[in-house]
């Protein structure tokens, strides 16, 4: 069955909590899994989880600093100690090659030969996905090291219209061939075309940002995507530490996110300063600047993407068919 969703194994800044791991995501993609930012602990996390190193497809590295990326070593270990035999892909960026190399080789162990190497440079890169079921794309963001955000981007397809289908005779093998070919002959001798008969459903997209200041390269990555995953370090009170760090507060993320229109953002990377019932106030501040859909993660959440619109609904309606609800 298809499977699209987030597991956050991990939600901490640069010091883990108690309650609250170094980073480590894992976005689910119809078979394929997207392992960003392993920090320290995620193999364990991933146990935890019920997620194994079969499940990862690919590995993507936002920068080197140590909350983001000091769990590649036992990842990469376990994908050779459980004889995953598919491809494994790793994104990363080049100027960090020489941090991928100590990861990737920290310790002895029979390596494997599946995993398959893509540095980051320049200001935008599109990365070979191959027959993957979406396209993957990076983009520089604003961080005193240089570091990466991810958008993961399905291609539009087609919604097929049964009433219009009906109305113009396309029935049994008639609508596959449309689908393929753009149009159709029936058996009247009429030509009947896709667009008369169908909609354009847009693909489903997601980002991915983490430790950055407010910058274009952020608001790319968001631009219209359904789910938006994005560092919250600190409250407004300490936007000057966030700037001074380059990291963004929760009313920046839900600003971005609002002037991206996002569907769906989610507030992670909390800085160890803050005690749990700060939670609300994250909240609290992002629900100003962003009225959709907020959530606040806690380790070994799944959080789902939203659903698809329909887009013969928002054909007839023209409305904006998305709910706000906040979740701690």
């Amino acid at each position: 069955m298809s499977v699209r969703d987030l597991i956050v194994l991990g939600s901490a800044s640069a010091v883990p909590t108690k309650a609250r791991n170094h980073n480590g995501y894992l976005l689910r993609w119809d078979g394929h899994g997207v392992l960003f930012d392993p920090g320290e602990g995620t193999q364990r996390q991933m146990t935890r989880a019920g997620v194994s190193a079969h499940d990862v497809t690919w590995i993507c590295v936002t920068h080197f600093h140590g909350d983001h990326c000091l769990g590649v070593p036992g990842v990469v270990q376990r994908i050779a100690r459980d004889g995953v035999g598919h491809p494994v892909d790793a994104a990363f960026p080049a100027s960090g090659a020489e941090y991928w190399e100590r990861l990737r080789h920290a310790a002895v162990f029979r390596d494997t030969d599946v995993i398959r190497e893509h540095p980051v440079s320049g200001e935008r890169m599109g990365l070979d996905t191959g027959d993957a079921p979406f396209g993957l794309a990076a983009r520089r963001l604003s961080h005193p090291v240089e570091a990466y955000g991810y958008r993961l981007e399905e291609p539009d397809g087609v919604t097929m219209l049964p009433g219009e289908l009906a109305a113009r005779g396309v029935r049994g093998p008639l609508v596959r061939r449309l689908q393929e070919d753009g149009r159709v002959t029936v058996p009247d001798g009429r030509t009947v075309t896709l667009d008369e008969c169908g909609v354009r459903r847009p693909g489903q997209k997601v980002a991915f940002v983490m430790d950055t200041r407010l910058c274009d390269g952020v608001g790319e990555l968001a631009d219209g995507v359904d789910m938006l995953v994005i560092e919250s370090t600190f409250l407004h009170q300490d936007a000057g530490l966030a700037a001074e760090y380059g990291h963004l507060t929760a009313a920046q993320a839900a600003e971005a996110a609002s002037d991206a229109g996002v569907r769906h953002l989610v507030l992670t990377h909390f800085s160890e300063r803050y005690r749990a019932d700060d939670e609300r106030r994250f909240l609290d501040e992002a629900s100003t600047r962003f009225g959709g859909d907020i959530t606040l993660v806690h380790d070994l959440d799944r959080i789902p993407l939203p659903s698809r619109r329909s887009p013969e609904k928002d054909r007839l309606t023209g409305r904006d068919l998305g709910q706000k609800s906040r979740h701690g």
